[in-house]
């Protein structure tokens, strides 16, 4: 978890959660289960530049929002449908090596202005169905609970309301691309390039509050965090061998009808994590040059339970030892070549040429 945007919200609620996390271990049997089962990383802030430039803290607008060389961090990052030539910042580089170094599956970054839980996509093309004013990801279904998870246990998200009679949210959630359209996000670059499915959470009307108001968000936010955090658990998780049971990594693991336009791919350790809602799925291993093997899995909600579905592939044909290098796709609007070649054809075989361009991907 971070918070992108220095804003003292986001800052101070993430230090009460560490807080929390480690005066309840121990004692509270479910902060317990869930440490000892959970590798959590808290990033208070991503700009500590910017939270230190607010000489005078302002509701509404705050020059803390750019880091020591004027960047908004937050439009800082590859974009997933554009070429935003952004001139990547320190910050952001840092942010980009540690998602590459880690393994992470669930994030959420935090931010103020608003009170909802907005999920990718942010941006958008054709492919996505922007058109239709939705930028839909193969996980929409995924990223949907997600954000009604966290709305649902804050104390007032899920009315929806808004800020003001302008702004209003079913349920306390909406889709990134809906709300508007940000090129260079880092919720759109953790989905795409760091296989982690990761929400934004805007979690106060004023920027920067009065301080005796802190605690209160706090409050406000407690249980829908830890809930939160629970749904790391939802889904399926394995490694991928070979016949002596040395991990294979690079092998691409994916469910079946929901490709992923940056396959996802296990770590140096074999191991993939995949968030899916509770049902039945297809999982589809490969591993490059060999035949991929699928198997049926059924999936149900394990969050309780602290522990995803295992469901481990052997591939007993290879053998010989595989690169730990793992491969990672380029950081070029990917989305864009999609729209590029679907555009490049008739209506009637627009679904064919999706479908080469995702397997020349997969190979």
């Amino acid at each position: 978890m971070s918070n992108c945007i220095p804003e003292t919200v986001g800052r101070e609620i993430l230090l009460h959660l560490i807080d929390f996390l480690v005066t309840s271990y121990g004692r509270d049997p479910v902060i317990t289960r869930l440490l000892n089962n959970t590798r959590i990383h808290i990033m208070p802030t991503m700009n500590p530049d910017g939270f230190e430039a607010t000489k005078v803290p302002d509701c509404y607008y705050t020059p803390g929002r750019y880091n020591g060389n004027g960047e908004d961090l937050n439009r800082n990052f590859p974009d997933a449908f554009e070429d935003n030539r952004a001139n990547i910042q320190p910050e952001t580089q840092a942010v980009m090596d540690w998602i590459k170094n880690e393994t992470f599956v669930l994030s959420a970054n935090l931010h103020g202005g608003a009170l909802v839980a907005s999920y990718t996509f942010d941006n958008g093309n054709p492919v996505t169905g922007s058109l239709k004013g939705y930028s839909r990801s193969p996980d929409d279904d995924v990223f949907i609970h997600l954000a009604k998870t966290y709305s649902s246990n804050h104390a007032s998200m899920y009315k929806g309301t808004g800020c003001d009679s302008r702004q209003t949210f079913p349920e306390g959630i909406t889709n990134g691309y809906s709300w508007y359209q940000l090129e260079g996000g880092m919720q759109d670059y953790n989905y795409v390039w760091g296989q982690c499915f990761e929400i934004t959470l805007e979690l106060s009307c004023c920027k920067y509050p009065p301080e005796d108001q802190l605690g209160k968000f706090w409050r406000d936010n407690k249980v829908a965090l830890i809930e939160y955090i629970k749904q790391v658990h939802l889904g399926v998780k394995g490694q991928v061998t070979d016949k002596n049971g040395n991990p294979i990594p690079n092998a691409i693991v994916e469910a079946k009808g929901r490709p992923h336009v940056c396959p996802y791919r296990t770590n140096q350790h074999g191991e993939y994590f995949l968030l899916l809602l509770p049902g039945t799925y297809v999982i589809n291993a490969t591993v490059p040059g060999y035949k991929s093997m699928l198997k049926t899995v059924e999936i149900p909600d394990n969050t309780g339970n602290f522990s995803a579905v295992k469901q481990d592939f052997s591939f007993p044909e290879v053998s010989d030892k595989i690169s730990s290098k793992v491969t990672s796709c380029p950081k070029t609007p990917l989305y864009q070549e999609l729209s590029r070649a679907s555009a490049a054809v008739k209506p009637t075989v627009h679904l064919l040429v999706l479908m080469t361009v995702v397997l020349a991907i997969f190979k």
